[in-house]
């Protein structure tokens, strides 16, 4: 519907110009947003004020040249109006709704999914956290923020990698090393002294533990520097694999894990530096190296390598972000923390240092949860490693109530996560509202089945009986489902597809709650049969993005 309308603008506004009604450099791209008042119509365009601006005239009187040219030969439109300063309002005609309703049977799975991607190689990373402890419940949302955006570029047509990127070198690894290894001791019965900066959490003493079984006490009497490096590498091994089973069973899967190691490899990162150097973007002051970031808009120049010789991580982020384009990424997505706000212009920078299109990274920001049981914050700690684990959250309110909760807010506004109302059968609960939605209307696909009454295949004749206000509405919501797509793909806002789902299901209860689908008439039936089985088909392919089943039974 709305790639019609906007060929219609297109054609009118070309018209007048042709015709000199108006001048422009260049005609605008049409936007349309779908009205919040069906008083004002199906779709409105701000077109007009946009050209008005260049063409120097008054934006009602672009609207009404651009209205006096449009020509609905295929009879969409019921009546255009001018609003306002310049805003055109579009009156679709109601039988223009129906007729696409077939499309949705005809496609089924398929519908949502576009080519407007064109196949354009696109990599999302996200979660990434270092190896050195469990998941807890802030990685939850920027784990299921960053896989639903890469479902929504999957069904609009783009190739995605989705990639996590350990970072497995530096001081934090050794950190974990000397955490494990000095519980190690401790549980053998030698006095410890463990620094308050090293890590808490029980899991470091079941690490331990782990080896201690393995293992027996042949590291005890030996150098740390020695031994050292096999607690690293084992606690880094065994929590990486804990993360990618948790990450599992929240229905997160990577096409890539990628290795800060490899960076180092041949000296990597110290050659990339010295490239910059000699293009003049990296300069030395006393034993630092500095990343001329200002050239490029940032604040302030940043640090590559400290005076003690160690790259920091922003080094090893400049040479990363430089591979992931060597591998042919034309759009690189990174998913962060809002507290690394501050980390986009200098990485930005580096990137035009390259050669490259700065534009062609984005990066979503997501904020931190509040956790809340009945509506009363949980108390969490990180550093006394006393936290709530992504898995605990998954045991206790399952993996579907996990993800759609998380994605019920924008990425970058903060969240609150009630436990409680996660877990409750009941209206309150926003995924237990859109699936009881869905089970709706496999109860009463089951029904017609008894009855000996197959889902119609779209006729035109019954069709024309939903008249109904709500039926019109429900209608409208089902065809506008690839629009959300696309929206939800060109912003990287996957919350665009619940909100679309919690409208669509509040539609379809207070219809169910009104009207029998299976009536006395059995044209009428036959025609709401074919609108609630639409419905639950959308139902299902928006869920399927969002990562949550679509149950037939509640």
């Amino acid at each position: 519907m709305k790639e019609k309308l906007v060929k219609l603008l297109e054609k009118s506004t070309a018209r007048c110009v042709s015709e000199g009604l108006f001048e422009v450099k260049s005609l605008p791209f049409i936007e349309l947003e779908v009205t919040r008042d069906e008083a004002h119509g199906d779709y409105a365009t701000n077109v007009a004020m946009i050209i008005a601006s260049q063409a120097k005239k008054n934006p009602r009187a672009i609207a009404q040249a651009i209205v006096s040219k449009l020509k609905d030969d295929d009879g969409l439109l019921n009546k255009v109006e001018i609003a306002g300063p310049g805003f055109i309002n579009f009156f679709i005609r109601e039988d223009n709704w129906r007729s696409p309703l077939k499309e949705i049977n005809r496609l089924k799975e398929r519908y949502g999914v576009l080519d407007f991607g064109s196949g354009k190689k696109v990599q999302v990373e996200f979660v990434s956290a270092n190896p050195t402890g469990p998941l807890h419940i802030g990685h939850a949302r920027g784990a299921v923020t960053g896989d639903v955006i890469a479902n929504i570029l999957k069904a609009s047509g783009h190739d995605v990698v989705k990639e996590y990127y350990i970072n497995d070198v530096g001081n934090q690894m050794r950190t974990l090393g000397r955490s494990v290894y000095l519980r190690y001791l401790e549980i053998q019965g030698e006095p410890v002294e463990f620094p308050p900066d090293h890590y808490q959490g029980d899991y470091i003493a079941g690490l331990a533990k782990e080896i201690l079984a393995r293992d027996g006490d042949r590291y005890r009497g030996r150098g740390e520097d020695e031994v050292l490096p096999f607690f690293t590498a084992y606690g880094a091994g065994s929590i990486m694999e804990g993360i990618k089973d948790d990450l599992g069973a929240f229905g997160v899967r990577f096409d890539c894990y990628f290795s800060e190691g490899e960076l180092y490899k041949d000296d990597g990162v110290m050659k990339l530096l010295e490239q910059l150097r000699g293009k003049g973007h990296v300069y030395k002051e006393g034993d630092t190296l500095w990343f001329r970031s200002t050239a490029f808009g940032d604040e302030k120049d940043r640090v590559v390598i400290r005076d003690t010789g160690t790259p920091t991580y922003f080094a090893a982020d400049i040479a990363y972000h430089k591979n992931k384009f060597d591998r042919g990424f034309d759009t690189v997505i990174d998913v962060w923390g809002a507290d690394h706000h501050g980390y986009i212009p200098r990485l930005k920078a580096s990137i035009e240092a390259l050669g490259g299109n700065k534009d062609a990274l984005k990066i979503i920001l997501v904020q931190l949860v509040s956790l809340l049981r009945d509506g009363k914050p949980v108390a969490m700690s990180t550093r006394a490693g006393e936290y709530v684990t992504l898995r605990q959250v998954i045991d206790e309110v399952g993996r579907d109530a996990a993800r759609y909760n998380f994605l019920m807010r924008r990425s970058d506004s903060q969240l609150d996560f009630d436990l409680e109302l996660a877990k409750r059968q009941s209206n309150e609960n926003p995924v237990y509202y859109v699936q009881y939605a869905h089970a709706r209307i496999a109860s009463i696909t089951r029904m017609a089945a008894e009855r000996g009454m197959e889902i119609p295949g779209g006729d035109d004749a019954y069709l024309g009986l939903l008249t109904l206000a709500e039926e019109i509405q429900l209608i409208k919501s089902v065809i506008r489902f690839p629009e959300i797509v696309e929206g939800a793909a060109k912003a990287l806002e996957p919350h665009r597809v619940t909100f679309y789902l919690n409208e669509l299901a509040g539609i379809f209860h207070s219809y169910y709650n009104k009207n029998r689908v299976i009536t006395d008439d059995p044209a009428l039936s036959r025609a709401r049969l074919f609108l609630v089985n639409a419905i639950g088909q959308v139902l299902r392919n928006a869920l399927g993005i969002l990562g949550v089943s679509a149950p037939e039974k509640m």
